[in-house]
């Protein structure tokens, strides 16, 4: 299983880069985790559009699904250009219909709706979901491909409910809003402190920060980060790859 992180910024993207987005590859099956502003430009870094398998979303703010309509229009306009472009599934949750229909667009992707309460197979993947604490409905996802697991928070607080959620996670792929002191209960997200203690709690096996903030030194979140927990913790980048 190899990750590569193609967007990483929290709320709008830095010049040149993207907010969430993460290209998960196991056995030739291509998974896009978030969609966010800039995903589709970064990801033909790495692969061509019409090479994903399947996409699925944590939650429908902007900066996690800016590209879906992106997206399906490059869907669109290859489906003219070559012939046997299949529809692509979107994964999504049904707690905001208007947003979940938006994901079917024509024959080119289809809005498929995951219980957040079960499993879900998607390729080599089985991917498990947790509620978390944010300004609208959204998921945590576990997935493993059987060899590896990995876990991404998506948006939210910190709740006691991840510890068990994340436990013994190859990595952990945990939100950053915010600095240690700092308080992000309100709009439901993480400080440094707070990945920390989480990597820390659930025995993680590495801790990768993201949905960074446009403020402050970003380095300061991993040594704040490293203050309770004692492993490996790296900052996302463009590109930044993990597994094989």
């Amino acid at each position: 299983m190899k990750l590569t992180v193609l967007g990483y910024w929290g709320g709008y993207p830095a010049k040149g880069e993207a907010t969430s987005g993460y290209l998960l590859q196991s056995d030739g099956f291509n998974l896009l985790i978030d969609c966010g502003s800039g995903v589709l430009s970064q990801l033909q870094n790495y692969i061509k559009p019409e090479k994903l398998d399947a996409v699925i979303l944590s939650h429908y703010h902007a900066d996690h699904v800016a590209d879906i309509g992106v997206l399906q229009y490059s869907r669109l306009i290859q489906s003219f250009l070559q012939k046997g472009i299949k529809t692509l599934p979107i994964y999504g949750h049904t707690k905001d219909e208007g947003s979940f229909q938006s994901l079917t667009h024509g024959t080119h992707t289809k809005g498929i709706s995951y219980d957040p309460e079960g499993e879900l197979k998607v390729g080599p993947f089985t991917i498990t979901f947790q509620l978390t604490k944010h300004a609208v409905v959204c998921y945590a996802m576990r997935i493993t491909d059987g060899k590896s697991t990995l876990v991404y928070t998506a948006d939210t607080a910190l709740i006691p409910e991840l510890v068990p959620f994340s436990r013994n996670a190859d990595l952990l792929i945990a939100e950053c809003n915010f600095y240690k002191g700092m308080d992000g209960s309100g709009p439901g997200h993480m400080t440094s402190e707070d990945c920390g203690k989480l990597a820390q709690q659930s025995e993680a096996h590495q801790l990768l920060l993201t949905h960074l903030p446009h403020f402050g030194q970003l380095s300061q979140l991993v040594t704040e980060a490293k203050e309770v927990y004692n492993n490996k913790v790296e900052l996302a980048s463009s590109g930044w790859t993990w597994g094989a």
